[in-house]
């Protein structure tokens, strides 16, 4: 992209949103997009911080130990190739429908999904179906955080002061490592469980948290206080 493309993203998609915002405003997009990026992340890695745990046990048991690690990474693998689709269908409707609508909706897909593989039955009551299901799962993980990214920082961009996007951006970005430290306590919280207690019940734990983290993501989205603004209109 040349530097008068950049140039014309510059004047025309992020400047009349941004002067349509009152500096509060701002703020509560800013704190906004924080927040539920921070939140998506948790979600997106506590799946890979817990899997290595216990996933081979519980979903893969008719493998060997090596096979059912390799199995268990490579679920963990789908929800990075699923990123790239989510960002392209995600960043397509954000231009028609607003970035305050995507961000809802992957929020909400990203919340749903960790939430149900909290509440997955394992391979020994469901059989391969539960296995199934758990990388489906993964794939919409990936999928709603690829769609998240891509908004989230659009949405800071686009309604930022003209000095301010590079680090209203930069502030977006920085969430997401925040959301990997909540998800890496969670994860060493439940591993000091006994064995027992973590393979019953101790790993759906950080998985259903996110009921709760997602219904706060969602009330700062819902209560950003300025009308969805599609680029079409903005420009």
């Amino acid at each position: 992209m040349t530097t008068g493309a950049f140039e014309d993203y510059d004047e025309h998609a992020a400047t009349a949103a941004a002067t349509a915002q009152t500096a509060s405003g701002r703020r509560r997009i800013l704190i906004a997009g924080t927040i539920g990026t921070a939140i998506e992340w948790y979600d997106f890695f506590i799946y890979g911080l817990i899997a290595p745990l216990v996933f081979d046990q519980l979903f893969f048991p008719k493998f060997d130990q090596l096979t059912a690690t390799i199995a268990v990474f490579a679920t963990f693998a789908v929800g990075f190739l699923a990123r790239p689709l989510g960002g392209i269908v995600f960043g397509h409707f954000g231009d028609r429908l607003g970035r305050k609508s995507v961000l809802l909706c992957t929020l909400l897909m990203m919340g749903l999904a960790t939430m149900s593989i909290g509440l997955l039955p394992t391979y020994a009551s469901a059989g391969v179906a539960a296995t199934i299901a758990l990388v489906v799962l993964r794939f919409l993980q990936g999928f709603a955080l690829g769609g998240e990214s891509t908004a989230a920082i659009l949405m800071a961009i686009e309604t930022a002061p003209g000095n301010r996007r590079g680090f209203s951006a930069a502030v977006i970005q920085a969430a997401g490592p925040v959301g990997v430290v909540l998800a890496s306590f969670a994860a060493l919280a439940i591993s000091r469980l006994p064995e027992a207690d973590l393979l019953s019940w101790g790993w759906r734990v950080p998985f259903l948290i996110s009921a709760v983290l997602v219904a706060l993501g969602l009330h700062a989205l819902a209560h950003r206080g300025e009308r969805d603004l599609p680029r079409g209109e903005a420009g």
